[in-house]
């Protein structure tokens, strides 16, 4: 499949990446509007990156590259009619390239009611770190999962 992805700061496009993520899951389940997705995409240390097929979006996700958690996946939106088509595995795979570049370690969250997508992190070799109970809403849990190339102190060694 022809994907394109590349980093966007373009407001137009930002919004048409909260509008496909409003309109999916886990975010209509999770009861996070247009706006809340609008604002999840702001942020100087947050890096939004676009799937585009054609001329059309197709997904996006979202790095924190700064602070404890540098290599952060914040969030991934595939749209629903290219999902089960390698689309997210293409995404992450670029993602990591990137991250594993500057940090042995890759974290992301999975909303708990979300088994496709943990049954795709965990077959890309992410372990669970933890469970954040009632994270973004009541009731509702994140699984924060990991991968990693090595420790801190091995990959400072290796880099220099």
């Amino acid at each position: 499949m022809n994907v394109r992805i590349f980093l966007t700061s373009e407001a137009p496009m930002l919004d048409e990446c909260a509008a496909l993520m409003a309109r999916s899951d886990p975010w209509k389940t999770l009861n996070r509007t247009f706006q809340d997705c609008r604002d999840s995409l702001q942020g100087v240390f947050r890096e939004v990156y676009v799937a585009q097929q054609n001329r059309d979006i197709i997904g996006l996700f979202v790095l924190q590259m700064q602070g404890t958690f540098a290599g952060y996946l914040q969030s991934i939106c595939i749209a629903p009619e290219m999902r089960e088509m390698g689309v997210g595995t293409q995404m992450i795979r670029y993602a990591e390239e990137y991250v594993f570049k500057t940090s042995p370690n890759f974290f992301l969250c999975v909303s708990g009611f979300n088994k496709r997508a943990l049954k795709l992190y965990q077959s890309l070799g992410y372990e669970e770190v933890g469970v954040l109970k009632n994270f973004v809403a009541n009731g509702m849990d994140e699984i924060l999962m990991r991968k990693t190339m090595s420790s801190w102190n091995d990959f400072k060694t290796q880099s220099n």
